[in-house]
């Protein structure tokens, strides 16, 4: 194991969730699993030809672009349960418990709803949002609450506003906070998340040496018939259809 140096989080920590996001990772797709939902094989071979790619690469695109859907919530996970590191009463309480905020300080009467886009709530999950904010506020009169965004549209910590039944309100303890501003706050470091991020390849690459396993195992490119490989990928999703039986 690499000297990480983040400061805030002890080597042995940071190792440690980031290995525990790898292992909850999707890793592995099949022929079977990749044909679940029955696949395109015409927008395959546009794409194929379009962009001058090998029928290979092509599907290993529409593999990754599956799997993502997956992993897009284990990067919910790692960035939301990093802060069970930090210590000093900070909490990553369980799905629903604590007012259902994704994180918080009862000490310092901090709750925060962790979003990983700015743009991943429509105005309905706002306005529901903002409202379970303001309940948080008027029964604790010292509360805080924050919109902590992981990609931002800039570095932030501003009054969160909004409009509900074409009213508009804003609150100077609702706040709209990246995550750079964030990890400030809860570390005491501003160059908090840049140097997590600086240390993250060197990090993934010491959890990937160390589990083989922690890499994609895609066979399903090997799983096609290569003798005629046209008639094995259309078949895939064409095989009741007329004349697909004389391909």
């Amino acid at each position: 194991m690499k000297k990480y140096n983040l400061g805030f989080v002890t080597d042995e920590d940071i190792y440690n969730h980031v290995k525990a996001t790898v292992l909850q990772y999707r890793r592995s797709i099949n022929l079977k699993e990749f044909n679940k939902n029955i696949i395109d094989p015409i927008k395959l071979t546009f794409d194929s030809k379009i962009y001058g790619q090998t029928m290979a690469q092509t599907i290993e695109s529409e593999c990754i672009r599956q799997i993502d859907k997956t992993n897009n919530n284990r990067i919910g996970y790692f960035h939301q349960y990093l802060f069970k590191l930090a210590g000093n009463s900070w909490e990553v309480p369980a799905n629903g418990d604590k007012g259902g905020f994704d994180v918080l300080n009862d000490q310092l009467h901090i709750y925060v709803e962790m979003k990983n886009k700015h743009n991943t709530m429509n105005s309905s999950s706002s306005q529901k949002t903002y409202m379970k904010m303001q309940n948080k506020i008027l029964e604790d009169d010292k509360a805080t609450c924050m919109l902590v965004e992981v990609i931002a549209k800039r570095s932030q910590k501003r009054n969160w506003s909004v409009t509900v039944d074409h009213h508009h309100y804003s609150h100077d303890r609702i706040l709209r906070v990246s995550l750079d501003k964030f990890y400030e706050i809860v570390f005491g470091d501003k160059d908090a998340f840049f140097k997590l991020c600086k240390a993250l390849p060197d990090i993934l690459d010491d959890v990937i040496a160390e589990d083989e396993s922690a890499k994609l195992q895609n066979t399903v490119y090997d799983e096609l018939d290569k003798t005629n490989f046209y008639k094995s990928l259309y078949l895939l999703a064409f095989q009741t259809y007329e004349g697909f039986d004389k391909f």
